[in-house]
């Protein structure tokens, strides 16, 4: 215990205060849509690509500017001169409004209740809470994109101001990569469907056992292991959930999809790999007990928009999925969290406790490179890189995609099970894998077509796009069980490290060591085990002394939140014949990892009193 956690003293008497450490005071802590249902109509020819959503200028305003958006117009509440802003606009014949789509003053105290109830996620120098009310976007045609983003970065209200990449599905694989190396390129079958569809349950190998599956069979016989009560939301662009196997337990779409059938299909194969419904014909979901939902990328604001419309439908613990991409300058596809607005939407979801999963791309980099560490044009100064998490976490659960077992599916073509598949991206800042091939799900109709979508499988599904799932699934697999046990949800950092320090091990692959990051893929087996896993015992934290009459206050940090710890103080210099002490405990949540706790001791007696405070961790 010693080398986890430290204490130190401060004392506040009625005279003066002592010690180096002294704290006079504390600030006083905080506590702190519609849904439609149904699927989209599509036609039976898959496009050679999918949709793109169109891209949109991110500018951030300076909080001295303290900008409010009128119907044509920028004000400026703190009097700072908009008349160059408002100029610039008039000019491109554009508007600017707040990117996550409510009031400044709403988005400012969304902003402010998200960070007090859940702060930065990592011990940084210090607290990272975007403020949202910052961030604006302006709608304008592709070819004039980046000379209006030039000339909004330059004004002095502005922070930044960048041009937003094109969201991509996280399946894409970069335009040279042809032929069966493809991924998600499957074209339905011409066969026509079976009157009554099979049971594909035996093909979805990810369900087994570990190493070569994650065991969602045996969470599911754990109470709540199928994923009761957990809700997850699924940030891309369409889903087909009127699909046979998508009817018990989905919720419907948020915002307006896209009508494109690339993405449709993208996302009926992510709903079903999560929440595919409990029958006896077609696939199980890992979670089939879990609410799935879709969030569109192809609405307003895009997919920054969508994790925060997504949060605001969701409650600590349940589960947002990032289905998308983002093309960087110099490295190919990579993570969303990397660009600013983005960044600031995943760390709103965060702070609120929920857990986001975020698919790494399908770059094939390395996410350690460091060109990651130069900012785009127009990125705010106090941009920083994500990856690098000792300077900057988002929070998020970073996926990577790993080959599934050898002779799945009859194949044995991807490498040694667990072993990075070349397009995954990489990097000390993933932290765990699934399946990046052979996956069988709904949707695409490969596997089963026919007139009707609504019957389409595949077992196909790939690429980041499929390995997120497959963690989602385990992560609401294991909330279910902690809220069955009535236990507290994980947090997103307890999640993340569970993730990291159970599961079955990356293996090497020929050109693809296993120094190339993609984690472990998980093992519910191991995971739901520790996440249930209780203990106790007691000790001393500090001791020392309170002078006669007077407070002392002492501060121990480092605690794990997780954990719950009781604290006493008790006098070690003997005075009998009254009360000798008493004390308060006060609690700072000092980041998504840690609490600190702050132990105030008042000796009631007129003479010096020896103390010492004592723990009795009762459960973790």
């Amino acid at each position: 215990m010693s080398k986890q956690v430290k204490a130190m003293a401060a004392s506040v008497s009625a005279s003066a205060s002592r010690g180096s450490h002294s704290v006079a005071s504390v600030p006083a802590g905080g506590v702190g849509t519609s849904v439609p249902i149904g699927g989209i109509a599509g036609g039976p020819n898959m496009p050679s690509r999918p949709t793109a959503a169109p891209r949109m200028v991110v500018a951030i305003a300076k909080p001295e500017a303290q900008l409010r958006a009128g119907p044509t117009t920028i004000a400026s509440a703190s009097g700072m001169e908009v008349d160059g802003l408002n100029a610039v606009l008039a000019q491109a014949g554009v508007s600017l409004r707040p990117l996550f789509g409510d009031t400044e003053e709403r988005l400012k105290a969304k902003s402010v209740a998200a960070a007090a109830a859940a702060p930065s996620a990592t011990s940084m120098a210090s607290v990272d809470e975007p403020d949202l009310s910052l961030f604006y976007y302006a709608d304008a045609p592709d070819a004039d994109l980046e000379r209006l983003a030039e000339q909004l970065a330059a004004l002095p209200t502005m922070a930044g101001a960048y041009v937003a990449p094109r969201p991509e599905l996280a399946a894409a694989l970069p335009q040279e990569v042809l032929g069966p190396l493809e991924l998600n390129a499957m074209q339905p079958s011409p066969v026509p469907a079976l009157p009554a569809t099979p049971d594909f349950v035996l093909r979805q190998g990810y369900l087994d056992g570990a190493p070569g599956g994650i065991d969602a069979r045996y969470a599911w016989t754990v109470p709540g292991g199928g994923g009761a009560g957990v809700r997850v939301i699924d940030c891309e662009g369409a889903w087909r959930f009127t699909h046979e196997d998508l009817t018990t337990n989905q919720g419907g779409i948020i915002r307006t999809p896209t009508s494109d059938l690339s993405w449709r299909n993208h996302g009926t194969a992510v709903a079903g790999e999560i929440g595919g419904d409990r029958n006896t014909f077609g696939i199980t979901g890992i979670a089939p007990d879990a609410n799935i939902r879709g969030c569109s990328i192809f609405d307003t604001g895009g997919l920054p928009a969508a994790i925060v419309a997504a949060t605001d439908q969701l409650s600590p613990g349940d589960v947002i999925l990032l289905e998308v991409q983002y093309g960087h300058p110099a490295r190919g596809y990579t993570a969303v969290e990397w660009w600013p607005a983005e960044y600031a939407a995943i760390r709103y979801a965060v702070n609120r406790g929920v857990i986001v999963v975020e698919a790494a791309g399908n770059g094939n980099n390395n996410l350690d490179d460091p060109a990651y560490n130069t900012p785009l044009a127009g990125f705010p100064t106090d941009w920083r890189n994500a990856f690098n998490r000792s300077v900057r976490d988002s929070g998020a659960v970073l996926v990577g995609a790993g080959a599934p077992p050898p002779g799945t599916h009859g194949r044995n073509i991807w490498g040694p099970d667990r072993s990075r598949l070349d397009f995954s991206n990489y990097g000390s800042s993933i932290d765990v894998q699934g399946w990046g091939r052979e996956v069988t799900t709904t949707g695409y109709g490969d596997l089963q077509g026919g007139a009707s979508e609504d019957g389409w499988y595949t077992d196909q599904f790939s690429g980041t796009s499929s390995a997120s799932p497959i963690v989602v699934g385990a992560l609401a697999c294991v909330q279910g069980v902690l809220r069955s046990a009535g236990r507290i949800p994980l947090s997103p950092a307890r999640a993340r490290e569970l993730l990291r320090s159970s599961g079955s091990p990356q293996q090497d692959a020929p050109g693809r060591p296993r120094t190339e990051r993609i984690g472990n893929r998980p093992n519910l087996r191991q995971l739901i085990a520790q996440a249930l896993q209780t203990g106790q015992w007691i000790g001393v934290q500090f001791t020392g002394v309170v002078p006669a009459n007077s407070t002392k206050r002492w501060f121990t940090h480092s605690w794990p939140a997780h954990w719950h710890v009781l604290w006493t103080v008790v006098p070690t210099s003997p005075r009998p014949g009254a009360p000798q002490l008493s004390w308060s405990v006060q609690v700072e949540r000092a980041s998504d990892r840690s609490v600190t706790y702050w132990i105030s001791i008042t000796n009631l007696a007129p003479e010096d009193a020896n103390i010492e405070a004592r723990y009795a961790v009762v459960g973790w």
